[in-house]
């Protein structure tokens, strides 16, 4: 729950008085990035706020331009002082993350504020995240709570998930196993890997549900099969264990080895590599070879 969203999206709509905005949308959904700077740069500094907020964009991501935070601010300030609510929350990450300015939780809040106000979902789930952490603000769950309900309301599944994870944890709100799991499925439905993992590691536990592995190995080989380091490893457990599955230490050795390979160092890490290896030692050559192969062809598939 700790990253901060840009809207780094390119923005779809203009003003019809602005020709070749469509031009330009068209030049970046080919990946001509070149071709939309061209038709971008002059409708910025004519003053379209979308060219604008689109110009910001390319040069935080360093499309068509070299990458410079810089000169993303520049255009992020002159769109969004024309209201464009997009520019606004890109801003206030912009001054969280300390992009291209000296980092300044204050401001920050004051541009996700005013995007929030015009109901951006990601800003929203902004304030909530700086609420939750108590940053630029005193830390204050409950109004954590009302912005997440907010995002959430409009089907982000960011927002939902952290709403899950307040109801899990009693923070801002009496702790809740079921309304946890109503707001993790919504994530879920979307693909959200961390509600897909949260709802596996429920399942295990009887939170709010009985208790099915079943149910878990689900959830867990969703949430792992993109990328999740924490399913991953838990997949490993399950296999290892034979709880939803049959034992299979060639499955356990592979997503321990993936869970290692993501995890950042500390005891998670350190487990992943204990198991891996006592798993390991259980197994003939063969096992070992097809184990580590699998791993090594392994790749990330969307959540969608």
């Amino acid at each position: 729950m700790k990253r901060f969203l840009l809207g780094l999206t390119f923005l779809l709509l203009a003003s019809p008085a602005w020709a070749g905005f469509d031009e330009g949308m068209a030049a970046v959904l080919r990946g001509d990035y070149a071709a939309a700077l061209r038709e971008f740069l002059p409708l910025a500094q004519q003053g379209d706020a979308g060219a604008q907020t689109n110009l910001g964009v390319m040069y935080h991501n360093g499309r068509g331009v070299p990458q410079d935070y810089a000169e993303a601010m520049k255009w992020f300030r002159l769109a969004a002082a024309q209201g464009d609510a997009t520019a606004q929350n890109n801003l206030g990450a912009m001054y969280h993350n300390g992009r291209g300015v000296p980092q300044d939780y204050a401001e920050a809040m004051k541009w996700f504020r005013l995007a929030a106000a015009q109901g951006v979902a990601d800003a929203q789930l902004n304030l909530g995240l700086m609420y939750a952490d108590g940053q630029g603000v005193p830390q204050d769950y409950a109004e954590a709570m009302k912005w997440y309900r907010l995002a959430a309301a409009q089907g982000h599944a960011r927002a939902q998930t952290n709403l899950g994870v307040m109801y899990e944890s009693g923070q801002g709100v009496p702790q809740d196993y079921a309304e946890a799991m109503k707001w993790f499925r919504l994530a879920a439905a979307q693909g959200h890997a961390l509600a897909q993992h949260n709802l596996g590691f429920m399942y295990t536990n009887g939170q709010g549900v009985p208790q099915d592995y079943a149910e878990t190995m689900k959830w867990y080989r969703l949430a792992a099969a993109q990328g999740r380091a924490e399913a991953q490893n838990n997949l490993g457990f399950m296999y290892h264990n034979g709880r939803g599955v049959p034992q299979d230490y060639v499955q356990a050795h592979m997503w321990y080895n993936l869970a290692a390979s993501r995890l950042s160092p500390g005891k998670d890490r350190d487990a992943a590599v204990e198991y891996r290896d006592i798993v390991a030692r259980k197994m003939t050559p063969a096992q070992l070879a097809e184990a580590q192969r699998l791993a090594r062809e392994w790749k990330p598939k969307s959540g969608k």
